[in-house]
């Protein structure tokens, strides 16, 4: 039986061997979308290609039929910050941002990740939000050690944000009402993990836990709003959202990215 810590899934050294195979068809399944998503490609058409991996690697995709969503990637355009649902109807043009959230499980074990693609050439602007989304993920990539607190990941993702915003001067807006997760036996555990926060607070950060990290940025304001559909998030304002995320193992050796593609 698997131990736990103040909730938390502990997971032995083998265990986490094993959600490292989830996280490679995950992996595997991010780069056939990424090498097909260009302009005149739908998103439906990306979560065929999404599925077809996943269940080729022996895999069952996460978000097919979680809660009754009905695909096996979220697939967010433009304004859509996360939780898009893949449609025939939504065409991919040149100078879209797309973000790809991607879940498999493999063997009982989960892996979780999302990449922002530039659809053809984008904008300078979306370009950075990208890059800052993706700088403010490996930031709390970093913060992942054993010891450390779980706001600690937090804060060094939002400070990481503030830090692009500075360089880039462009204030990014930074989503407060989704977050990382505790992942695992299941795709959503505790803990939930905020990408804003002050350090030093939450549960200590042990080596077998395992969390996702995932920060959301937009180009504008941190207001969000929940389409009818019941799932696609947008921002208030209209502007550009990016997202970027890993599954993270905490070690006694560091963070162990679950989600790399493999060998890397």
């Amino acid at each position: 039986m698997l131990r736990r810590h103040r909730g938390i899934e502990i997971k032995t050294p083998g265990e986490l061997d094993a959600m490292r195979a989830a996280g490679i068809v995950v992996a595997r399944t991010l780069a056939a979308v990424a090498e097909a998503a260009k302009p005149g490609v739908s998103t439906a058409d990306l979560d065929e290609i999404a599925e077809q991996t996943i269940r080729a690697a022996g895999a069952v995709p996460s978000f097919k039929g979680y809660h009754g969503f009905p695909a096996s990637i979220c697939a967010s355009v433009n304004e859509q910050v996360v939780h898009g649902i893949p449609a025939k109807s939504t065409v991919l043009a040149d100078g879209d941002l797309l973000s790809v959230d991607c879940g498999a499980i493999l063997d009982g074990w989960h892996g979780d990740s999302a990449v922002t693609l530039a659809i053809g050439t984008v904008s300078a602007a979306d370009q950075a939000l990208s890059a800052a989304t993706r700088a403010a993920m490996l930031a709390g990539i970093e913060a992942a050690v054993p010891g450390a607190r779980l706001t600690d990941i937090s804060h060094a993702v939002q400070s990481s944000a503030e830090t692009s915003s500075a360089a880039d001067g462009i204030d990014y807006g930074q989503i407060v009402e989704y977050g990382g997760h505790g992942i695992g036996t299941e795709m959503h555990m505790e803990p939930f993990l905020p990408n804003v926060g002050k350090p030093g607070r939450g549960p200590k950060l042990k080596p077998g836990m395992a969390l996702a990290i995932e920060p959301m940025l937009t180009g504008g304001s941190a207001e969000t709003i929940e389409l009818e559909d019941g799932w696609t998030v947008i921002t208030a304002d209209r502007s550009r959202a990016a997202h970027w995320e890993h599954t993270v193992a905490i070690t006694d050796d560091g963070p162990r990215v679950l989600t790399l593609p493999e060998g890397s």
